[in-house]
């Protein structure tokens, strides 16, 4: 095998300067980006309320849409007294249920007792049920306003799942974020500190 030539050499010895300093320079800045951009206590801040008033959002606009289906049903309940045929004490019955569901209902902190959601879910389900046939016998309602509120119902029930699920997502977002910022959290101090991941509508075995 012949020598290497000077100039080859040479080359050779550039390239691997240029290397050793290209390294050098990009770990220099890598460095310098993670001391220049640090999670910084105002950003933590921001950032945790804002992921805190998503879970309050998705949470108002489910409860709301609860409230709507047991303001309807008060309102069927009182179109239905107005109907010949009706057992009036039955419909006492029943309003004397719904007016019972709101405190009955779970929080943002005692669902955590699946027991809460089931016993509410129940509680309403067993209401629905027993409402169908008095204010639509055979799927007529006695009146247009009562066949209206029953569809309204319908549909307000049809949409748990969905405000379910979303609240869910918005929830595991702000969970992932306390635990991937644990260590800034613990040093803010004070609510911060304090912050717990939230339950989720979710079945755990």
């Amino acid at each position: 095998m012949s020598p290497a030539s000077p100039k080859s050499f040479k080359s050779v010895l550039v390239g691997l300067l240029l290397l050793t300093a290209c390294a050098a320079s990009c770990k220099r800045d890598g460095t310098k980006t993670t001391a220049l951009n640090p999670a910084s206590a105002s950003a933590v801040k921001a950032q945790l309320a804002v992921l805190r008033d998503s879970v309050d959002l998705k949470w108002r606009a489910m409860t709301e849409s609860d409230d709507q289906k047991i303001g309807v049903t008060r309102l069927l309940l009182r179109e239905l007294q107005g109907q010949p045929g009706t057992d009036a004490a039955q419909v006492k019955a029943l309003e004397r249920a719904n007016s019972r569901l709101k405190a009955r209902r779970y929080d943002q902190q005692t669902m955590a007792s699946s027991e809460r959601i089931d016993q509410y879910d129940a509680a309403q389900d067993s209401l629905l049920k027993a409402l169908y046939p008095v204010a639509a016998p055979g799927g007529n309602a006695p009146s247009e306003n009562a066949r209206n509120f029953v569809e309204g119902i319908q549909q307000l029930d049809a949409g748990i799942v969905n405000f379910r699920v979303t609240y869910d997502r918005a929830a595991k977002q702000y969970n992932a974020y306390l635990k991937l910022h644990q260590a800034e959290l613990q040093a803010l101090g004070g609510k911060y500190a304090e912050a717990k991941p939230l339950p989720l509508f979710e079945l755990h075995n």
